[in-house]
């Protein structure tokens, strides 16, 4: 049956009788939800389908967290139960459905556009939930088609707001013949001399509710389609909103007007790729010296080298332990990098034995994770803070050993 939603897209309320109230368990943003699954005479909240989300509303005061087609009935998934063969008042979450009504209007236009123009055909599309994300359509083309995408859309986006200016009269009208295995009538979504489609969603009335499109570009979809992600009606004065607000903030941070924006971003890129190489080399170079200041010192009796470096990298670590490996390969290395109330990386090198027993207990202590192999165990630590702890262990570890021996 046809929904009183689906008749009329504008009609925000009306009355209607519970035919069933039964438990159900739903999901809810991945989220098992206990509830129940409620069915009324008609309703004017739609169900999820054909790229449109479903809406939100209220059956009387008992809020409506899902709406979604079985077979042909719309089934309202619930918390709180509904009296069944109560007479209810169903209300729809007005500003919800008129923003899926203008992306889902938006949708038909561009595509008969697209389709018309260059002969793209929409195969999916998905209106994101963010309001201010807009919509994505998948079009498939052929290669020759590709060349010059950006002056393409500027094209499409002209031919597709002239239509809106020109307040273009959308109808819905039914279809015969229907297709094998269909329950129910079919619509036909009609826009006045630009396109004809089927489609059992919520759409305007008029192509002037739209206000405007604004197509955001192409990207590469999957199997050798193209994603055109556009925003439409109040979206794009929700997606205006929030580029201001970054340009402002960039003007801010640049202390430069927005025409200057993407050249002084270009410079401070190359600066900080720049400042970041002779960084790492001069790490590297530390890296050394902090090997060799151990191998000189002479004191190498406790065979232990403990050492944590805020500004180091797990690169940093190798180059120590290689660098004291080469001449001694007796010492112990507990060598870590990173903020010490944070997390970070360790690495324990050395003889063979010594590591193989204590890489899993220093990496429990660490409450981190990590493997070994070849006389290394190394991973991420999970505290730093713990450290202390980790070379208590070692400690105890080397004191056992020498009196052994």
């Amino acid at each position: 049956m046809l929904l009183s939603c689906q008749k009329n897209s504008y009609l925000k309320e009306l009355e209607a009788d519970v035919v069933s109230c039964e438990s159900s368990q739903f999901k809810i943003d991945k989220k098992k939800v206990q509830g129940y699954e409620v069915v009324l005479s008609d309703t004017v909240l739609f169900p999820e389908g054909g790229g449109q989300p479903d809406d939100r509303g209220r059956i009387g005061d008992v809020p409506v967290l899902r709406v979604e087609w079985r077979h042909d009935k719309a089934i309202h998934f619930t918390e709180q139960r509904v009296e069944v063969g109560a007479r209810v008042h169903v209300v729809v979450d007005w500003v919800r459905r008129f923003d899926h009504m203008q992306q889902h209007t938006g949708q038909h236009l561009i595509t008969a556009v697209a389709d018309g123009e260059y002969g793209y055909q929409t195969t999916s599309w998905v209106i994101l939930e963010a309001h201010a994300s807009g919509a994505s359509i998948d079009l498939r083309h052929t290669p020759s088609r590709v060349a010059g995408p950006q002056e393409q859309v500027v094209h499409l986006e002209d031919l597709i707001n002239e239509h809106i200016m020109k307040s273009v009269t959308v109808t819905v009208v039914r279809a015969r013949g229907l297709p094998d295995g269909h329950v129910g009538p079919i619509r036909v979504i009609s826009i006045d001399g630009i396109d004809c489609n089927m489609c059992g969603g919520t759409h305007l009335s008029n192509l002037s509710h739209l206000q405007t499109i604004k197509l955001l570009g192409v990207e590469k979809g999957k199997k050798g389609k193209t994603n055109l992600l556009f925003v439409a009606g109040e979206r794009v004065r929700k997606y205006l909103a929030k580029c201001v607000t970054r340009e402002k903030q960039l003007t801010s941070i640049l202390k430069a007007g927005p025409d200057q924006h993407a050249e002084l971003t270009d410079k401070l890129q190359k600066s900080l790729r720049l400042a970041t190489r002779n960084s790492l080399s001069l790490l590297r170079d530390v890296a050394v010296l902090e090997a060799q200041r151990h191998l000189r010192s002479g004191d190498q009796t406790t065979r232990l080298f403990s050492l944590h470096r805020k500004e180091g990298d797990v690169e940093f670590m190798n180059i120590v332990a290689n660098e004291i490996s080469e001449q001694n390969k007796d010492t112990l290395m507990f060598l870590t990098v990173g903020d010490e109330k944070e997390s970070g990386f360790f690495l324990l090198s050395g003889p063979q034995e010594a590591v193989s027993s204590l890489g899993s207990s220093v990496c429990t202590a660490l409450e981190g994770k990590g493997a070994g192999k070849a006389g290394r165990f190394q991973g991420k630590a999970g505290k730093l803070s713990k450290r202390g702890e980790a070379l208590r262990i070692i400690e105890e570890y080397m004191r056992q050993t020498q009196a052994e021996k």
